[in-house]
């Protein structure tokens, strides 16, 4: 009875809004599938929909849910506009399809090494006027040591290009005069001894963690702007390993002072690329001045999943006008967005053995049929019935939205109760660090809109 609920339920969803929005063809391009939630949306929404994810192992990644193609570059005279979800090289293809003409969402070469060269991003910002936290680039753990040795001082280390992917390598010094870090960078040094990873020392420094990003559309940044809060850490009270992310607090703003002082400085850069998409820029701030970390040069996930609940326009038309350069603002909920990843093991770790024992093709149930809130990450329809798919251990994003952040996280944690995952776990403070860093981040200025 619940899955004949189910297809009712998606059936009336779609031929709804199918008798308000034009139909038109999306083609989707993934690595790993990591866009599959949106893609979703779009198919809910009437659209017409190929998916291509490229990763053998993550195949069935959104198996029933959207449809897919093995080829994708032989659907694109088809597809109306085509979306891409990653950097590692889209951002090549994406720029020689849009300048061909075809309607495109994604990178560039440029754009793409913003996020994957880490030091060429930090560059960039230095030569833009941005300050930048001191660092120094290795590809030698003997080296970094030295240099540590040589220069004492609290550091983290940042793994960089392909490596960003071994969240594992990241570790944020604690002791001033650096000894941690060493025994760290030496313990890497053992454990990878045939392998060369590229990596960052970057200096400490003390502050609140904010990001702010912004969709752009070709030509400039379209409004409002997005202020987020990541929750890295595995348990809550952030601590445990470092994960891709557990969950997210956010909300929509005009300009404010983080924005004019980072990304907003990279609008004619951005123009000459002809860049289509969404890019983020993560950040410490303190009393002293505003100090980026890191680029998102794409959708962020589970980022993009909880923009869509504060998007107040089907995402289809979304990414259609935001393509075809027509959009420079846009209606967003006011008050707060929570979203809450539920996982399962070995996340955040690798081991197939594990997860292939515990976690793969387990069900994903429902006490009730309510699927407000819900999106999609590693997972999969076979005969009715949601399934876990792929190889991370990332099932679902759940998403609560408020008036105030309390009532954000209330919404969200009380639908995740609605859900029954063997062995799955998540944070139950996601939002918490909003009411200590917003005191700080109003005290400073950063968030007065301007």
């Amino acid at each position: 009875m619940h899955l004949f609920l189910f297809k009712l339920c998606n059936i009336a969803i779609i031929e709804n809004i199918q008798r308000r929005c034009k139909v038109s063809k999306f083609l989707f391009v993934s690595l790993d599938g990591l866009i599959s939630d949106t893609a979703w949306q779009v198919v809910k929404e009437g659209h017409e929909v190929k998916y291509f994810i490229k990763t053998a192992a993550d195949k069935d990644i959104a198996d029933g849910f959207v449809p897919k193609t093995e080829n994708w570059e032989q659907e694109v005279d088809w597809a109306d506009i085509v979306v891409f979800d990653d950097v590692l090289g889209q951002g090549k293809i994406a720029q020689r399809l849009r300048q061909k003409g075809k309607r495109v969402i994604g990178g560039t070469e440029y754009t793409d090494r913003l996020e994957d060269d880490r030091a060429f991003g930090q560059e960039e910002l230095k030569r833009m006027g941005v300050n930048i936290i001191p660092y120094s680039y290795y590809s030698s753990f003997d080296e970094a040591i030295e240099y540590v040795r040589a220069n004492p001082n609290r550091y983290v280390i940042k793994p960089s290009g392909e490596a960003q992917n071994l969240k594992r390598m990241l570790f944020v010094g604690e002791e001033e005069d650096g000894k941690d870090v060493i025994q760290v960078l030496e313990a890497y040094k053992n454990i990878l001894k045939r392998k060369t990873i590229d990596f960052q020392l970057q200096k400490r420094i003390s502050g609140v963690e904010v990001a702010v990003g912004a969709f752009f559309n070709g030509s400039q940044f379209v409004y409002p702007i997005n202020i987020n809060f990541e929750h890295k850490k595995l348990f809550p009270g952030n601590i445990g390993p470092s994960t891709g992310e557990m969950g997210t607090s956010m909300y929509w703003s005009g300009s404010n002072k983080i924005f004019n002082a980072t990304l907003q400085k990279l609008e004619a850069k951005l123009r000459e690329e002809g860049y289509v998409g969404y890019i983020d820029i993560n950040c410490i701030v303190n009393y002293n001045g505003i100090y980026p970390l890191e680029f998102t040069a794409r959708f962020g996930y589970p980022t993009i999943c909880i923009q869509q609940e504060g998007i107040l326009m089907p995402m289809g038309e979304f990414l259609l006008k935001l393509a075809e350069g027509q959009m420079t603002e846009f209606k967003a909920k006011k008050g707060f967005q929570v979203g809450v990843r539920i996982v399962v093991s070995p996340y955040p770790f690798n081991d197939k053995e594990t997860f292939e024992g515990y976690s793969k093709n387990t069900a994903i149930l429902f006490k009730k049929i309510d699927l407000n809130g819900i999106h999609i990450e590693d997972t999969k329809i076979v005969d009715g019935q949601w399934l876990i798919a792929g190889t991370s251990g990332v099932v679902l994003v759940v998403v609560g939205t408020g008036q105030t952040m309390r009532q954000a996280q209330a919404q969200v944690y009380t639908r995740i109760k609605n859900i029954m995952i063997p062995n799955m776990y998540f944070r139950t403070d996601i939002g918490d660090r909003w009411f200590e860093d917003c005191d700080k981040l109003h005290t400073w200025g950063y968030l007065r809109e301007t």
